[in-house]
Parts: structure tokens; C-alpha cells; sequence
């Protein structure tokens, strides 16, 4: 599996083998962060504003470096999968830029592109050494055992897609388009991090139709609710919380005078005018090296210059 497309893992198939198609299903659950991730998000203000801190960051690299949506896709799931699995120092502001940074770097090259993190530093006002960015990939690479070609809901679409039996390519291509939209809406939903990838993209795909081919919705459902691979229950719950995200994000549209990529995206951070004040006010850091004694990377070998 490790040889498969990062978007579409069935596309090496000839006829969607079921040995396959059972391992990558039984596999995605390992692709997701920790549990005790989603409890803190539920519990931990903390967690909660480092979070939304770290996406608001995020789509600021995507649309200052012109990155593909897929990129800060992928760097928030390296984030989530890592933070569910590494304490996170308070207190220490630098370690979430520094963190976000490495994660978009990880992803970038997963996807083999370019991404300038020195001029993204400039731009948002703080600095860290190369060294620094090196040693905090390895640290996420290491807590993610170097598990970066992940599954994710994409990893489903065109697989779901073929249980509808279209045999319109301008509207499988629309369906496609749609469901990918709201799979990248989807990585900003902390109540959606509980959902497998292939329930996100079943419950995105029938959103999608729902919008597109109201007609054929309730066919397109039975078709998804058969696959013996689908949890009916989880995926209905899914789907209401995909719907209720897509009308709050219509709703904000209509009634914003001015829409942004990140105005929406604050939407979902509601972010304190304590929390946008602190942002303001932080100061430029230059970070030098990590100090390791051990093989392992450890979080508490980073520290600012002074």
C-alpha cells in the first residue's frame, strides 16, 4: 500500500480486488490521531486555540505561497496525528509556528513541491533557523513512526464514485469537485475528526449529490449504505455534520459583506480579541539547533535565543 497514489489508493486496481479493498479499509483507523486527541479538543481549551492558531497559520502559507489545497490538507493531518501523541509545552508560542512550519515542509515534499518557508516566515513575522525546521520533521516524523503517505478521504472518492454507476464524465467530474471541497471544508471541523477518511468522503460525496443530483440522492445512498465496508449509524451521523458545516458556511457567505479564504476559516476558529492581540504582539524569534543527548528527538530540546 505504501506504492499507492496518495489520492486515489484503488487507482492501481483493475478491478478493485476485495483482498485490497479490505486492507485499506481496515488500515485507515491507523491514520488517525489518538483518542485522547479528540477528548482534549472536547475538554482542553488549550488544545482548542492551538488548533485553530495552527489552521489560521496554515491557510495563511497556502494562499501567501500559492500552495495546492492538497498540501495544508495533509499538514493538518500531520499536526492532529502528532499533537495526539506529543505533550505540547504552554506557554511557549514559538513551538506552534515552529510545529506548523515543519509540518508544511513534511507535506510539501510528500507532494513534491516547493514551499519557501523563509519568506512565509518574513511575512508573518518570526524566524527559525533551518536546523531547527530539520530536527522538528524528524521529531513529528518519529512520533508518526514515518508514516507520511497516510489515507485520507480523498483516498475513497473515486471508489465510492463507482458504486453510483454514472455514466455522465461531466458529472462524476462535478461530484468529484464538489465532494473534494468539502473534504478540504471538512479538515477545519474539529467534530469531524472522530470519522474514519472513508466515512468523511462517503458522507462528503452524498452531500455533493444531494446538492448536484437531488433526483438521485436517495439511490446514491442505498448504493453507499449496501458497501459492506460502511457503518450505516456512523455514517449518517457523519452526514448531519457535514450538512449543518456546509449551511453555516452558505450562511456566512450571504451574509458577509467581504469573504475570504480566512475570513471563513475564522468563522470556525471564533478566535478571542486576548488571542488576535497576543498574535499581534509577538516578537520575531531566530531559533538555533536542537540540543540532543539521544537518538530520539524530544520537544524539550528546543529553545529560543535570547
Amino acid at each position: 500500500m505504501e506504492y499507492f497514489d496518495l489520492e486515489d489508493p484503488f487507482t492501481t486496481l483493475k478491478q478493485h480486488q476485495f483482498d485490497t479493498i479490505s486492507t485499506i479499509f481496515s488500515s485507515e483507523s491507523n491514520h488517525m490521531p489518538c483518542l485522547n486527541y479528540l477528548q482534549c479538543l472536547k475538554t482542553s481549551d488549550f488544545h482548542v486555540s492551538f488548533r485553530q492558531e495552527a489552521l489560521s497559520l496554515v491557510f495563511q502559507a497556502q494562499y501567501c505561497c500559492n500552495l495546492d489545497p492538497y498540501t495544508p490538507y495533509l499538514a493538518v493531518t500531520y499536526m492532529d496525528r502528532f499533537i495526539s501523541k506529543q505533550e505540547i509545552p504552554q506557554g511557549n508560542p514559538w513551538v506552534l509556528r515552529l510545529l506548523v512550519i515543519a509540518c508544511i515542509s513534511l507535506a510539501a515534499k510528500m507532494k513534491d513541491i516547493h514551499f519557501c518557508y523563509s519568506n512565509f516566515q518574513r511575512e508573518e513575522g518570526f524566524i527559525f533557523d533551518a536546523s531547527a525546521i530539520q530536527r522538528m520533521e524528524l521529531l513529528v516524523l518519529d512520533a508518526l513512526n514515518w508514516r507520511m503517505r497516510i489515507i485520507t478521504p480523498f483516498s475513497f472518492i473515486c471508489f465510492f464514485i463507482s458504486l453510483f454507476e454514472l455514466k455522465d464524465p461531466p458529472l462524476i467530474q462535478a461530484l468529484k469537485d464538489r465532494a473534494t471541497h468539502i473534504i478540504f471544508q471538512a479538515g477545519n471541523e474539529t467534530n469531524l475528526l472522530e470519522f474514519k477518511p472513508s466515512t468523511i468522503a462517503a458522507s462528503a460525496l452524498l452531500m455533493a449529490s444531494h446538492e448536484l443530483l437531488p433526483l438521485q440522492f436517495p439511490s446514491f445512498k442505498a448504493s453507499i449504505l449496501c458497501c459492506e465496508f460502511v457503518n450505516e449509524e456512523k455514517l449518517l451521523i457523519c452526514f448531519n455534520a457535514v450538512m449543518e458545516m456546509v449551511i453555516n458556511e452558505m450562511y456566512t457567505i450571504s451574509t458577509s459583506s467581504t469573504v475570504t479564504p480566512i475570513s471563513v476559516l475564522d468563522c470556525h476558529c471564533n478566535k478571542s480579541e486576548t488571542e488576535m492581540s497576543e498574535k499581534k504582539g509577538i516578537k520575531r524569534h531566530k531559533l538555533i539547533g536542537f540540543c540532543s543527548e539521544s537518538k530520539r528527538v524530544k520537544m524539550s530540546h528546543i529553545q529560543p535565543c535570547g
